[in-house]
């Protein structure tokens, strides 16, 4: 890029990245052309892989080697929003304060991308044996979908990966496990009458209330089974209503309820056992209480969204790989769902790795400390290092 100097810090790239707005709602082709602008003024070339509708794209890059068994390193141009927050400044302007960096996205997670893209320098100066990939996704926040249109082009025209590291942030400790995240939007359609005689309808709302009370047991099952490996907070699956909505007036059967839910699950859980639970729940209810007077009644339920979860995977390549770079000796799991699950699940070793911490993403004031950034840059030099020392 003309004018681009050598070599930028990691501040100066996130002061760039920041700038951007990229909450998931909104295109992110703007930040896509810098990263791509900047690669290309370092001589690495990139590849777009864009999205149906041609507003988003996902970004891969390849310092060293064109050969299978590189490191991807992963992360997310799109935020979360700023609307209702109270912001101190500009969300989208990096402030640097009190040995903190400021801004939507600062730590979750274009710190980590902009330690990346800082890093690419001394990557090109390594002589690299083994690959280092750039994949910058979008719609992590609210699908994790942004990465599948790449992974499935690994082994065909792109490398095949022999690890991956997420860099969402954990304060660069190793994570091999978190929970899958599903969620649904059910629809409960009845019939309106006066309330006076409820034998000429449905009760939307009523009906709704028995499938509620069925995803409050369904918790609880999932309680009191626990989580077998003791390591995750909460310790257990859990199952959770987060809207409800039905009904005009209070003397008229409600002739339609809505509600949102969704549940978390442990690895390995069964991942239709909570749906066929629901499912069986929905049949009774729409028998016995929206058809009980009539053909009244119906009930429909719709996934939104359906994340794996990451599976702990002891020994892998990427765990060795990146409890080397890291510094560390143990694992651990994380509360939040990544779209490490999946990599994992088309077959690619994966871990969770990344700077700062998850206890200051999507809030007002997001920040990632100057610390993290320089332990985050030391990591990208052990990364590099072990990658140009590693056999063909």
């Amino acid at each position: 890029m003309p004018g681009q100097p050598e070599q930028m810090t990691p501040l100066a790239i996130l002061e760039r990245l920041v700038s951007f707005d990229t909450e998931s709602s909104k295109p992110n082709l703007a930040v896509i052309d810098w990263i791509a602008a900047y690669l290309d003024g370092l001589g690495v070339g990139s590849l777009r892989v864009p999205n149906a509708a041609g507003d988003k794209a996902a970004l891969f890059a390849t310092i060293g080697p064109a050969r299978d068994g590189g490191v991807v390193l992963s992360g997310h141009t799109d935020v979360v929003p700023v609307t209702g927050q109270s912001w101190t400044s500009d969300p989208f302007t990096l402030r640097v304060a009190d040995g903190r960096a400021y801004g939507r996205g600062a730590v979750d997670m274009k710190g980590f991308l902009a330690l990346a893209l800082a890093a690419v320098p001394d990557f090109l100066a390594a002589d690299l044996r083994r690959p280092i990939h750039l994949l910058f996704s979008y719609d992590e926040e609210t699908t994790c979908l942004g990465v599948a249109d790449t992974i499935a082009r690994f082994g065909a025209d792109l490398p095949w990966p022999g690890s991956v590291i997420v860099g969402e942030p954990t304060d660069l400790e190793v994570a091999d496990a978190h929970k899958s995240i599903v969620t649904y939007l059910t629809t409960v359609h009845g019939h309106e009458a006066h309330s006076a005689k409820p034998m000429l309808g449905a009760n939307a709302v009523m009906a709704a209330a028995d499938l509620v009370s069925e995803l409050n047991r369904i918790a609880d099952l999932m309680v009191a089974r626990g989580d077998p490996s003791g390591r995750f907070d909460p310790p257990a699956t859990t199952v959770h209503v987060g809207t409800i909505q039905g009904g005009t007036a209070r003397n008229i059967l409600p002739k339609v309820c809505t509600f949102h839910w969704e549940f978390r699950g442990l690895p390995g859980l069964d991942m239709a056992e909570i749906p066929d639970l629901f499912s069986a729940k929905v049949e009774a209810v729409t028998r016995e209480r929206l058809n009980r007077y009539g053909d009244y009644g119906s009930i429909e339920t719709l996934e939104e969204v359906s994340v794996p979860g990451l599976k702990p995977d002891p020994g892998s390549e990427a765990e060795r790989l990146a409890l080397r770079v890291a510094g560390r000796n143990r694992t651990i799991t994380v509360p939040y769902a990544t779209e490490a699950g999946r990599f994992q699940v088309a077959g690619i070793p994966t871990i969770v790795c990344g700077p700062g911490s998850i206890d200051q993403a999507h809030q007002p004031d997001e920040y990632i400390t100057l610390e993290a950034l320089e332990d985050g840059a030391a990591f990208m030099r052990r990364l590099g290092r072990a990658c140009a020392e590693e056999t063909a």
